[in-house]
């Protein structure tokens, strides 16, 4: 086996808030997450893929093709966008890293898997030391 990851990048912002809490517990356990003005993230998406070489290219998937696919229907959906009002796929959900993860997979997997190869892994990071990993 064999795997491809590709890595795109986007900016988006967002809030963290449960609306059944107060301002007060929402800043306790989201902290500057919670902020009413929003907040943004340099994020760096790792979208993985698996299979093994095909004999007419080597190739398990076209890089290329990967990158166009990744940003069609997942970053140019988010790219300089606030998840929280502007992402269709994002709606009524928290915009944790994590949800956001599993947004972007539920995105490309049928994508990928109509043109055949199996998506393995999207690795996201929110900030440097921060990230998820979804695999599916």
């Amino acid at each position: 086996m064999v795997y491809l990851t590709r890595v795109e990048h986007f900016n988006a912002a967002h809030k963290l808030e449960n609306t059944n809490w107060s301002a007060e517990k929402n800043k306790e356990v989201f902290g500057k997450c919670a902020n009413a003005n929003w907040h943004g993230h340099n994020y760096e998406l790792h979208v993985t893929v698996k299979g093994t070489s095909q004999a007419d290219t080597g190739f398990v998937f076209n890089a290329k093709r990967l990158s166009v696919i990744i940003n069609e229907y997942a970053c140019d959906k988010i790219d300089h966008k606030n998840l929280n009002l502007d992402v269709d796929f994002m709606k009524d959900k928290f915009t944790t890293c994590e949800n956001l993860a599993i947004g972007i997979w539920e995105q490309i997997q049928p994508v990928l898997k109509a043109e055949g190869v199996d998506l393995h892994c999207v690795k996201l990071y929110e900030t440097e030391r921060i990230y998820v990993e979804y695999f599916g």
